[in-house]
């Protein structure tokens, strides 16, 4: 195996995992909960043993499949071994606890399956090494978790949730792929870390405001940010699972965008600006509302809003 591709073991073995449990769903097995934890302790070690790549043979970006900066290539930094020790880490806690919480649900294996889809997507997005590899993970995130939001569908609220985040979550995937397409044709390479060194070295602020303009919108949609905070308060109709996946982890999502491309962002200040002042005021607004609330999972969700400002 080359070790360069180590990353992507991580996502494919929660992928493996995800169709052995709708295998054993189909089956009524009863080993689906051994699975799902055993595939998400997998998955775990594996990340673990990127850092330890990481460390030995440095940064770099490795193509698993594609041509021409098309298809799916794994880009092995810091940043990228933080989130997937953090977001596996996060997973396995989470399904450990989906199979204790759902015993008894003829349901749980099918749960869990889209569980591990859901982190095996946002597993391939904090390593995106291209932009098409970016834009799909962000796309399949989003589609994994709809399905998780919408496994009581016979309740109105869950369906009422889903629907408001499936809309925000359309934009979002608008605006990333609108300032892909504008990095695109900027820097000429499809290639992240090319795009970012070119950012770096020659800090070009014209014509860079629509690209990190459209970074800052899907990022602000992503993480729930006023005035678009409303789905995230709703989803209280779901299986505590999906609350603890999706508050712990998956909203993140939006962080780690203008992380990654930081040094785009420096470039267009006006950007940075308005994501100060709309940060502010979500962790202002949503940290005062958070202390009027009873109920601990719409606390929750008002503090992740709160918190998703202050980051």
């Amino acid at each position: 195996m080359d070790m360069s591709l180590l990353p992507f073991a991580a996502p494919l073995t929660l992928v493996l995992t995800a169709l052995l449990l709708g295998f054993a769903s189909r089956r009524r097995s009863p080993a689906g909960a051994w699975l799902a934890e055993a595939g998400a302790l997998l998955c775990l070690a594996l990340t673990v043993t990127s850092v330890i790549w990481l460390m030995v043979a440095g940064a770099g970006t490795s193509l698993l499949i594609g041509f021409a900066g098309l298809g799916f290539s794994a880009r092995l930094d810091p940043l990228s071994v933080t989130m997937l020790v953090l977001v596996a880490f996060i997973g396995w806690v989470v399904i450990r606890y989906a199979t204790t919480y759902l015993v008894g649900d003829s349901r749980r294996e099918s749960f869990l399956a889209w569980m591990a889809l859901t982190l095996a997507a946002v597993l391939l997005l904090v390593q995106a090494g291209n932009l098409p590899h970016l834009v799909l993970a962000w796309i399949a995130t989003s589609l994994a978790l709809h399905r998780l939001l919408l496994f009581n569908p016979e309740r109105s609220g869950a369906r009422r949730a889903a629907r408001k985040k499936f809309i925000v979550a359309r934009i979002a995937d608008a605006a990333l792929i609108g300032a892909a397409t504008l990095l695109a044709i900027r820097y000429q390479t499809l290639d992240i870390a090319t795009i970012l060194w070119s950012a770096g070295v020659a800090p070009e602020r014209s014509g860079m405001l629509w690209p990190a303009a459209l970074l800052g919108v899907a990022a602000v949609l992503k993480s729930a940010q006023f005035p678009t905070h409303g789905w995230l308060t709703e989803v209280m109709e779901t299986p505590t699972p999906v609350s603890a996946l999706l508050h712990a982890g998956v909203i993140n999502a939006g962080g780690f965008l203008l992380i990654r491309f930081a040094d785009v962002m420096v470039l267009s200040p006006g950007v940075l600006a308005a994501l100060v002042l709309i940060g502010a005021c979500t962790a202002l607004c949503a940290g005062l509302i958070v202390l009027t609330q009873a109920a601990v999972k719409t606390s929750l969700a008002w503090s992740t809003i709160a918190q998703m400002g202050f980051m």
